[in-house]
């Protein structure tokens, strides 16, 4: 055999050892990929504290600055408290992810009764030490798989954003028996896919230009009026934060 022969052969030897390679490196990252679970929702967001991931600000618990910033909490709870005041007879609210309740406290006033939910045990002993009022009650509960209080309106604020399309499936599913939801989102700016589905945890969608929109698929929430609240623009194209209020029935 010619040299050029004898070379010809290494070349094809070699290029099918390269792509045998690939392939096994492929099949590799797949088997991966399978194995990899998703942390159950409760111990996510109990490491989201540990670890301060949304920041501290000296805090033992801190939700981030969205529940902080007065550009963005002053206009929120002026909206929601005209809203809830709209009512002759006070409502029961039920606030679904309440986190460190920055913002919840200053609504309770307003209401019949407020029902204070997270899933974080430490969040609520510690809320249940540091903030009492007759009116308002702090729940332990998974939203999405554990039975919700009853009431008139529910407020969810930067939640769904956080969980996977199953766990906002199952929690969907149970806010049909409530009136009103006063839902806030944080969306892309311009347009975008709604409801691409995410691992629950410390992210959000907006890394795949997308967001939650109940009443798009596959959710398909069925509600009788929709009504933007508020919007607040974030900087550096960050996206928009939309609070909206759903009337279900």
């Amino acid at each position: 055999m010619s040299f050029n022969g004898e070379l010809f052969l290494l070349m094809v030897h070699l290029n099918t050892n390269n792509a045998l390679f690939s392939l096994r490196m492929k099949k590799n990252e797949n088997e991966i990929k399978k194995i990899k679970k998703p942390w159950a929702t409760k111990k996510v967001m109990k490491q989201v504290y540990e670890m301060n991931l949304w920041g501290t600000h000296n805090a033992e618990f801190y939700s981030g600055d969205g529940s902080h910033l007065p550009e963005i909490v002053r206009p929120y709870l002026a909206t929601v408290s005209s809203f809830l005041r709209s009512f002759k007879k006070p409502i029961t609210v039920c606030d679904l992810g309440c986190g460190d309740f920055n913002v919840g406290k200053e609504l309770v006033k307003h209401t019949c009764q407020y029902f204070a939910v997270d899933i974080v045990p430490e969040l609520i002993a510690h809320l249940q030490l540091t903030c009492k009022d007759e009116k308002l009650k702090f729940l332990c509960l998974d939203i999405s798989t554990d039975d919700l209080p009853t009431g008139e309106c529910v407020i969810l604020r930067q939640v769904l954003q956080h969980l996977s399309n199953i766990e906002v499936h199952h929690i969907l599913n149970k806010l049909k028996d409530f009136k009103f939801i006063i839902l806030t989102e944080h969306l892309p700016n311009g347009s975008f896919t709604p409801n691409k589905n995410i691992l629950s945890g410390q992210g959000i969608r907006i890394k795949k230009q997308s967001g939650i929109k109940i009443i798009a698929p596959p959710f398909n929430f069925q509600v009788k009026e929709e009504k933007q609240l508020l919007s607040y623009t974030l900087s550096e194209n960050k996206g928009i934060i939309v609070t909206t209020l759903y009337t279900v029935f």
